[in-house]
């Protein structure tokens, strides 16, 4: 009985411990993901998105000025407004999104 106890709280700990380091995103792994969303957008496809996604990804954040953090607020922005969406719904939406991997 002990030992399923033990084994269980393992478990539930090695859990927890992952979602805690999935939250956590290096700067390259932001750039990613707002370099993916971007072609997305884009809805490039085979070669030109490889192309964009190439580019996007050598970009130097610190060059253009934003940090990858910067740039996501750029793109949930520029989503939002898209959508022309505004008051409560754009706080909803930008929190959302932000909080997206």
């Amino acid at each position: 009985m002990k030992m399923k106890m033990t084994i269980a709280i393992l478990m539930l700990s090695a859990v927890a411990a992952g979602y805690a380091g999935a939250a956590e995103k290096t700067a390259q792994q932001q750039k990613m993901t707002v370099c993916n969303q971007q072609a997305g957008e884009k809805a490039l496809k085979g070669d030109e998105r490889k192309a964009f996604m190439s580019n996007c990804l050598k970009k130097d954040a610190k060059a253009e000025g934003m940090t990858p953090q910067q740039m996501k607020m750029k793109t949930c922005n520029a989503d939002a407004s898209q959508k022309e969406l505004k008051g409560d719904a754009r706080k909803a939406f930008m929190s959302t999104c932000l909080k997206k991997s």
